[in-house]
């Protein structure tokens, strides 16, 4: 038996707050002591979200009503803006308590990088400057070790996963990478919006936040890191009508003497022992279903008939391994667990 962690889980009403719930029901050392939702204060999880009704969970609350001395760790599914706030002052009153955020508060090292994109001065530099960068299999050490951590965006996942240890090798020109991402429409979020709507996001595939989207620079900091020189990336966002997915589809130019297969080859070197990270086969193309509800990434790669060119494909569910997944795998990692608890649901298909 695993001891037990007392969590709780800020923005419970939201996708990512939900599914951090329904994968924490799976995991024996998660004790699910708090659910916060100011605009559903008082109501049963069962009002906001019936299929977790079937569960004993506590009744949604406000963040103010919360007893945080009575809390191990937080995963924290807010807004960016309200999410600095909100940690600075926890975890000043109570700095045992580890702070697992899946907003975008933390991710950007660089605060005036963080004014640009999001609009305002971070509030809470001090912590800014601890958090430590949440992509799993590239930061390992660092999160174990650490009190806050900053899960990836969806997006910055998906492409990271893919690029980062081919630009590491030095087997791509990493000034030359475009990537064209397709997510479904849960990563909008569950808030009212036209562009969601069934109406207008039924049967189309609409491109949004073009050469504006804030996960660009996320992708760029890390990229970057990689490269060891500052880059920049094409990245065009679309939506897609499905619930949840992601596709990133990378498009890269060779360096000298290198080929698609040696792409590969890099890859499966870097996820060969990886529970989650799946390098596909040479002719076989990842796919969304293939990831859906679980906790796993799927990639591969093809030569261009350009020459000199690949092509890097990469899936995952957009939810779990690009947000609530991937934020209890870091979980394990800061409690000293193994990596793959509660995380081992197979894909769901049809």
């Amino acid at each position: 038996m695993l001891p037990k962690i007392r969590v709780g889980v800020l923005g419970a009403s939201g996708y990512t707050g939900a599914d951090t719930v329904r994968l924490g029901l799976c995991h024996e050392a998660m004790e699910i002591t708090v659910l916060t939702a100011n605009s559903h204060a008082g109501k049963p999880m069962a009002d906001v979200f019936p299929h977790l009704g079937f569960a004993d969970l506590p009744a949604l609350t406000t963040i103010e009503e919360v007893d945080w001395g009575k809390i191990d760790a937080l995963f924290c599914g807010l807004p960016h803006g309200t999410t600095q706030d909100i940690a600075q002052k926890i975890l000043n009153e109570h700095p045992k308590i580890k702070f697992i955020d899946m907003s975008a508060d933390f991710r950007l090292t660089n605060p005036e990088t963080y004014k640009t994109w999001y609009g305002h001065e971070h509030r809470a530099l001090d912590l800014q400057s601890e958090a430590v960068y949440g992509l799993t299999e590239h930061n390992r050490d660092a999160i174990g070790k650490a009190r806050l951590v900053a899960c990836p965006g969806c997006y910055p996942t998906a492409s990271l996963l893919a690029l980062l240890p081919i630009v590491k090798s030095g087997r791509i020109e990493a000034n030359d990478i475009i990537i064209d991402a397709k997510s479904g429409v849960s990563g909008a979020g569950r808030s009212l919006k036209q562009n969601v709507l069934f109406t207008e996001a039924g049967e189309g595939l609409s491109p949004y936040s073009v050469a504006k989207h804030r996960h660009a620079p996320e992708i760029e900091q890390e990229v970057s890191k990689a490269a060891g020189e500052n880059v920049l990336v094409n990245f065009t966002p679309h939506l897609i009508p499905m619930s949840r997915g992601e596709l990133c589809t990378a498009y890269v130019r060779l360096a000298d003497g290198a080929s698609a297969d040696d792409l590969r080859d890099t890859l499966q070197d870097a996820y060969g022992n990886e529970p989650f990270v799946h390098v596909a086969k040479p002719g076989v193309l990842p796919q969304t279903q293939n990831v859906r509800g679980s906790n796993f990434a799927q990639i591969g790669v093809v030569a261009d008939r350009i020459p000199g060119r690949a092509i890097v494909i990469s899936v995952l569910d957009n939810l779990v391994k690009g947000s609530a997944g991937q934020a209890i795998q870091n979980f394990n990692l800061m409690f000293g667990f193994e990596e793959t608890t509660g995380l081992m649901q197979q894909p769901l298909f049809p």
